[in-house]
């Protein structure tokens, strides 16, 4: 089977669908099975590279400009009058039997949903990330932007949809009901490797936090991950624990929190690290008491299952349901926090401080064992294969 993987999102970009494509893309290899992935330029990456088993085609594209927006960060586009031919071109060269594409509102994946309309091939579409916004301006501007555009454009090649989490499912059939051929219930995947396995004193050296309680919270800072709970629950987390700190892992493209720092009085208990190696997160786990920035009640990220399966406690706002078949258990697996209720947060992170190894004994290996169970990318990128064999075979 010959499988285009589309994605504008892609190594050496950085973040969870940049990383799951790659690692899906390995796995349909691994699987005997022929890549392309079909991505846009970045930085000096090549044009095209073979990496993985799998053949590169980065086409150019040009960067978003930074914006105040939930999806502002680093995103690539490829568009321009020639991106129908020239997708038209490698993927006619590479003659593709299915096309795995992440992302509903790239440009890559609606002119290769329109391609695989043409060419009477079917399509799988990972959505990633919801067009929603908490503020009311871009609540209605990306209702209208999924309404008019993304949704009509679905309409036309109607792809299979993968559905991660409940969130997702009912985002997808509120949003693209007219466009769906069929949902298949897969699990966002993580690597467990050597998560488990990094060096924490390192870390703690290195940034002056030995001996000091850590709290830390990956990811990019965007509206939709703001960490403004986080630092509303700090004032009663440093009346405990006084020389606690927060680490943000990530880049800040949204700064309400560090402004509401300051107005808290709180501003000297954060530090921010910027984006780090892919490589170097380990370490970071191994180095804090827990993890936490999954806190609006939105979902359980990637981010956050790689924290449990490093065995590092977690404390999110999700619902124990968020993933299909999988229960969320309260103090078992990680620390369920009731969306918009700071006391409860503060309370939750309070309670893994005061004993930290007795929280990584029992909470973070909980969390560890139903990572490894149910999410270990191998058995994630089975139930992907299961679902290409499946859409191959009707086409």
């Amino acid at each position: 089977m010959r499988v285009a993987v589309v994605n504008n999102f892609f190594p050496p970009r950085v973040g969870g669908s940049a990383h799951l494509s790659d690692a899906l893309a390995r796995g349909y290899v691994a699987a005997g099975h022929e890549v392309l992935v079909l991505t846009v330029s970045y930085g000096d990456a090549p044009e095209h590279e073979t990496r993985g088993g799998y053949r590169v085609v980065r086409l150019p594209g040009w960067t978003l400009p930074k914006m105040p927006l939930p999806i502002s960060f680093d995103i690539g586009f490829g568009s321009r009058p020639s991106l129908p031919r020239r997708i038209r071109t490698v993927l006619d060269e590479f003659a593709p039997d299915l096309i795995h594409q992440h992302g509903q509102f790239f440009d890559l994946t609606w002119a290769s949903g329109l391609y695989a309309r043409k060419r009477g091939i079917p399509t799988l579409l990972s959505v990633h990330t919801r067009l929603e916004s908490p503020r009311g301006l871009f609540k209605f501007a990306f209702r209208a932007l999924d309404g008019m555009l993304v949704a009509p454009i679905l309409r036309r090649y109607k792809p299979q949809f993968v559905v991660m989490d409940v969130h997702m499912e009912q985002y997808i059939q509120q949003r693209y009901r007219r466009a769906i051929t069929g949902l298949s219930y897969i699990p966002v995947g993580v690597d467990v490797g050597d998560i488990s396995q990094g060096d924490g004193a390192e870390v703690r050296e290195r940034l002056g936090l030995v001996g000091r309680p850590m709290i830390l919270s990956i990811g990019h800072v965007i509206p939709l991950r703001d960490r403004v709970r986080l630092v509303r629950a700090l004032p009663r987390v440093l009346e405990k624990f006084p020389d606690a700190v927060v680490v943000v892992l990530g880049n800040v493209h949204y700064d309400a929190f560090l402004r509401l720092a300051d107005q808290l009085g709180v501003r000297h208990a954060i530090r921010t690290t910027g984006a780090v190696p892919k490589a170097e997160i380990p370490d970071y786990l191994a180095a804090a008491d827990l993890e936490t920035h999954d806190l609006d009640g939105l979902g359980l990220g990637t981010a956050s299952l790689e924290a449990m399966a490093a065995g590092c406690p977690v404390v999110a706002a999700v619902r124990a349901d968020n993933f299909p078949g999988v229960e969320l258990v309260n103090r078992e697996h990680l620390y369920l926090s009731q969306p918009g209720d700071d006391q409860d947060l503060a309370d939750a992170i309070i309670e893994v401080l005061v004993d930290p190894a007795a929280a990584r004994a029992k909470v973070g290996a909980g969390g560890q064992r139903l990572v490894r169970e149910k999410f270990d990318i191998s058995s994630v990128i089975n139930q992907h294969l299961t679902t290409l064999e499946e859409l191959t075979a009707t086409r």
